[in-house]
């Protein structure tokens, strides 16, 4: 295996889940340095290890393995917990992400106890219109059985060319006989961005991700369908998304703010300082926001939430968010994989630092321990009308909300994939089809608390009581999902979130800080 130097042609912004392309550069060639030699020393230095390795390691030494699981990641390790090497599978996964369309069937699929299940046909897809629903199992694609095979292998036999058509074999829980059915390939786009109305003027728009380069012209489209104009009022939720693209992350903030308004701006040892700006659109900056953010809103979700608040924009309700704010360029390499290598840092318009500390713990503590939301008061920044801000530690939220930790009954629940199967048992053998007002009725309860005594699922009467309402909200959720698909699923949740119901409440809060910086603005 070979490694070239290559040219650095994006950027990258990142979350905690996933990496993503984000802003194209012009191709650049790194001169030598001074420290040359000792360069060159350290790579024959490891040329030789792994040929001692080659040489005489107990059992056979794939290369590809060694440079690619061992010495490239180990390498990056040293640097910071998002600097990563992609093999060439996993760089074109991101590559297809980016695009948020590929050609295919349309619908996830997980393992479930060796099983291949659906998870979720996507809305209008050639599955969903085959009748394949959340809960079938493929059993096999094109003849060949799926037993030992694992996710990606089925998913890239069930994507192929446009038109062409692929076969495959469900069965139903409760049916006698798997069926197949012949799906044509389609083109496939995921889509990112949903928004409706959750009560009169009050517009909900939610963004999972920035990694596609659609997300964008996707909110513009639901603008649109709604009429941005009767919009007296708009509940941005970012929660749990983990970035993606800045050119979206600026579009999507640049919608809100007026032009010429700094979003973001970010520099390092060798790069210039670049300022992202927005591009207003007539009728973004015409009513007030609340934005929610928790701790999994990272990277790209950061810029925009930062952006909102510095500008006195949209009123911050939530957790503070992850504190991601590295720059990583791609660096294409041989074979097909990409080194994604931080070269920067980002600033909010106020000047604050996202990224938090991570060179006094762990990655893994990084990631996964908890975390300390004291302000960094050594980093204090203004809002355009004053308000003090921090940096160095994600972004601070205006209002905190503390969102209701799962007790260890819903935990239990959760953890078994109870409601999953409880779905499949529910329709069994039948095409699911529900009423859009359908909400669990008592019979229905009474079921499920059947169900979980048959799965051995140990509980008492007290808990199952206690959370009744909560079991139903997942029941709906979960046939939902089945019968009327993922969107409307989602909607329902949204419709009882008491976070989002927070966040309406809030909105009179949005509107005196949406006052407030017109004042200030128009004394300027």
């Amino acid at each position: 295996m070979t490694i070239r130097k290559l040219a650095l042609i994006a950027m990258v912004a990142t979350g905690s889940a996933g990496l993503a392309l984000v802003y194209p550069l012009p191709t650049r060639v790194f001169a030598a340095g001074a420290d040359d030699e000792d360069l060159t020393q350290g790579v024959r230095q490891m040329t030789d290890v792994f040929t001692l390795i080659e040489q005489n390691f107990a059992d056979p030494v794939s290369s590809e393995r060694a440079f690619y699981e061992g010495a490239i990641p180990g390498m990056l390790r040293t640097l910071d917990p998002h600097s990563n090497f992609l093999d060439p599978n996993e760089f074109r996964d991101m590559q297809r992400r980016q695009r948020a369309q590929y050609f295919g069937v349309g619908m996830e699929i997980m393992l479930d106890e060796g099983k291949v299940e659906v998870v979720r046909p996507f809305p209008d897809s050639p599955a969903w219109n085959a009748g394949l629903r959340r809960g079938d199992t493929v059993v096999a694609v094109d003849g060949h059985p799926t037993d030992g095979m694992d996710t990606q292998d089925v998913a890239n036999m069930l994507r192929g060319p446009r038109s062409t058509k692929v076969s495959v074999t469900f069965h139903r829980q409760g049916g006698n006989t798997p069926v197949t059915v012949s799906v044509t390939r389609d083109a496939i786009e995921t889509k990112a961005v949903d928004g409706f109305w959750v009560k009169p003027g009050i517009a909900y728009l939610d963004i999972s991700t920035f990694e596609s380069e659609s997300v964008s012209q996707e909110m513009e489209s639901v603008f649109q369908t709604l009429g941005e104009s009767s919009i007296n009022g708009l509940v941005l939720d970012l929660r749990d998304n983990p970035g993606g693209l800045l050119n979206e992350a600026v579009a999507a903030a640049g919608h809100f703010l007026r032009n010429g308004q700094t979003v973001v701006s970010h520099r390092g040892r060798a790069e210039e300082e670049q300022v992202f700006r927005a591009k207003a659109k007539p009728y973004g900056q015409n009513y007030p926001i609340v934005v929610l953010v928790n701790r999994r809103s990272a990277s790209a979700s950061e810029i925009v939430s930062g952006a909102l608040q510095d500008h006195d924009r949209a009123w911050l309700l939530g957790e503070t968010t992850f504190g991601k704010g590295l720059v990583q360029g791609q660096f294409p390499l041989s074979e097909g994989a990409a080194l994604l290598l931080t070269i920067a840092h980002y600033y909010t318009p106020s000047g604050r630092l996202i990224q938090r500390d991570y060179e006094h713990r762990s990655f893994f503590d990084y990631y996964y321990a908890g975390r300390n939301d004291t302000p960094n008061l050594q980093d204090v920044k203004a809002t355009d009308s004053g308000r003090k801000v921090y940096g160095g530690g994600g972004i601070t939220p205006d209002e905190k909300y503390d969102p209701p930790k799962a007790n260890p009954f819903q935990r239990k629940l959760l953890s078994t994939g109870v409601f999953f199967h409880f779905g499949s048992e529910y329709f069994k053998d039948r095409m699911p089809m529900l009423p859009a007002t359908w909400m669990p009725e008592n019979d229905t309860l009474e079921r499920f608390h059947t169900f979980l005594n048959e799965q051995h699922v140990a509980f008492d009467e007290a808990e199952f009581s206690t959370n009744r309402q909560w079991v139903s909200d997942q029941i709906r959720w979960e046939l939902y999902s089945r019968a009327l698909g993922r969107q409307a699923a989602d909607r329902a949740a949204i419709e009882s979130d008491p976070e989002v119901a927070k966040a309406i409440d809030s909105m009179p809060k949005a509107q005196a800080l949406f006052q407030q910086v017109q004042r200030v603005l128009a004394r300027r």
